[in-house]
């Protein structure tokens, strides 16, 4: 049977919801799972506590749905079982992972005012439908991670892009993933290098939400190293690769990406690991020039890259 794949971060009134829609859906669909019920079994069906478990069953008892016996167990109610009508899909509620991902774009968005700005829980709780505590609780998880600064009584800061930062990133993500391609080399296998460059070949003229952007999960993977894996695991990793996405619209950027990609695949392939890194490197760094014209200016010299870009 297939599980909600709960965890404790999950909104408790959105997932007492789930499971309230999902059940009764069931038991109206006649599904024979639901004959006999317990908190137990039920628990371990939806893979979540005890807690927004009773409450979606209490209210399922006040509808009828389900019936609560003399010995207070519970049995579906078989007048609600319908078996002629089709069970329906309930949306699974999101998990925090999924809300780190929402609410890192609204860190996105107010990095690229020209002014500090305050995201506001209550305003961000009412946008997405969501409690203030698990709102509150992503924040302090950015907070903990400098992408935003905590201000007490006033709110969470979030503080515009600096370009110097930008370039910090990108020499700490370069020196970083060509560490971890020197230590994939003997790990990278063929096959999967070829699975990935067919599909970047599939979707070199598509859109940026349909880009692969495996090759580098791939590298740093193969790298053996957890502590580069946790690198780009980070609040900040993630910050900037949304920050990228989110300049980079255009088919043509997409184009670019996916040829680049390509490009340093079939290096991999044919074992050119020197060309392979420069392709890389000069990868990596493309992408200030895309964020430099989102913030509407022009890469100056500082950075670096025209002294280093052919060092390997």
């Amino acid at each position: 049977m297939p599980k909600a794949e709960t965890d404790g971060s999950r909104n408790p009134s959105s997932l007492t919801a789930y499971i309230s829609n999902d059940l009764e859906n069931r038991i109206r669909s006649g599904d024979p799972d639901t004959s006999e019920l317990s908190l137990q079994a039920l628990a371990a069906y939806y893979n979540v506590s005890i807690t927004p478990l009773r409450a979606a069953v209490m209210e399922l008892v006040e509808k009828g749905v389900i019936i609560k016996l003399p010995n207070r167990r519970l049995r579906a109610n078989p007048g609600k079982g319908r078996k002629a009508e089709p069970r329906k899909a309930i949306a699974v509620p999101p998990t925090q992972r999924d809300w780190n991902e929402v609410l890192i774009k609204e860190v996105v968005h107010a990095s690229l005012s020209p002014n500090p700005t305050y995201l506001r829980e209550d305003t961000l709780s009412r946008k997405f439908g969501v409690g203030r505590s698990i709102v509150r609780q992503v924040l302090s998880h950015f907070a903990g991670a400098g992408l935003i600064d905590h201000i007490p009584r006033r709110g969470w800061l979030a503080h515009p892009l600096k370009v110097e930062d930008m370039h910090a990133y990108l020499e700490v993500r370069e020196v970083l993933e060509l560490k971890a391609l020197r230590l994939a080399r003997a790990r990278l296998e063929k096959g999967e290098l070829e699975r990935i460059r067919d599909v970047c070949t599939s979707g070199a003229k598509g859109n940026l939400p349909d880009f692969d952007n495996s090759l580098h999960e791939c590298i740093i993977n193969a790298s053996g190293n957890r502590y580069i894996r946790q690198f780009f695991q980070q609040y900040v990793a993630r910050y900037y690769t949304e920050l990228f996405y989110f300049a980079a619209p255009e088919t043509a950027v997409v184009e670019e990406m996916s040829n680049e990609h390509l490009a340093i695949i079939e290096a991999l392939v044919e074992r050119r690991w020197a060309q392979a890194e420069k392709l890389l490197s000069a990868h990596i760094f493309g992408q200030a020039v895309v964020l430099m014209k989102l913030l509407g200016k022009e890469q100056g010299p500082s950075n670096g890259r025209s002294e280093r870009s052919g060092r390997q």
